[in-house]
């Protein structure tokens, strides 16, 4: 009797798909869930690999111009108002309030030097705004897949122990195909809930260490602008 069992368990269909076709609705939903969740993460890791690795090559190239000896004038002209890269549109809104706080005799408008600080600022905030977009979409497939994983777990094991009460049967062949259907959705879980946890940890880091560089920057551009205002 337990060798029939146990060839009949053998002949069952084990694979991915076959778990997730024998599966319930609910835990056929979980399983969808977690699988567009975790493309959607990866699609984010991907776009942010790609945004912080142009955004500090970007930055390296903006630090040797500007340190160069160019003329600050020459270097805005060739950069223009609008500049592409993160570090230039930074640089850009320092150089335009500069410019703008200049009456036509030549002479500084009044505060000049703190409108030229909230300029900058300003433009930090949207270029971090940019450089964080998706990472909270990150920190939560990060913390949920795994209790949705765990509904759907819940919820397979719940249908089998239902199946062997109407079944009134506890065999391997009653059991099993239930119980694995239940455990693929807390793997899926957990096959969306880490990268999303372990890439948002690294692009946060990263990310505050490229906003930081804009800050310093911004703090010595604005050194650099009060020493004009004072000569």
């Amino acid at each position: 009797m337990e060798a029939e069992t146990l060839a009949a368990a053998q002949a069952i269909d084990f694979s991915m798909w076959a778990l997730f076709a024998r599966a319930t609705l609910t835990v056929k939903l979980v399983m969808l869930v977690l699988i567009g969740a975790s493309i959607w993460s990866w699609a984010i890791i991907i776009d942010k690999f790609i945004a912080y690795r142009s955004a500090r090559r970007e930055a390296r190239r903006f630090d040797q111009a500007f340190w160069s000896g160019e003329p600050l004038d020459e270097l805005f002209e060739t950069l223009g108002p609008d500049p592409k890269g993160r570090s230039e549109r930074v640089f850009a809104a320092g150089m335009m309030e500069w410019r703008r706080s200049h009456r036509e005799d030549g002479a500084l408008i009044a505060n000049a030097q703190q409108r030229i600080d909230r300029s900058m600022d300003v433009t930090i905030q949207k270029e971090a705004e940019a450089l964080q977009k998706g990472l909270p979409v990150l920190a939560t497939v990060g913390s949920t897949a795994p209790f949705i994983g765990l509904f759907g777990t819940v919820f397979g094991i719940m249908h089998s122990f239902i199946e062997i009460a109407a079944q009134q049967n506890t065999s391997l062949v009653v059991v099993a195909p239930g119980i694995a259907e239940a455990l693929l959705a807390t793997g899926l879980g957990l096959m969306a809930a880490i990268p999303a946890v372990v890439f948002y940890n690294k692009f946060s880091a990263d990310a505050d260490r490229i906003i930081g560089g804009y800050e310093s920057f911004a703090d010595e551009f604005s050194t650099i602008l009060s020493r004009q205002l004072d000569a």
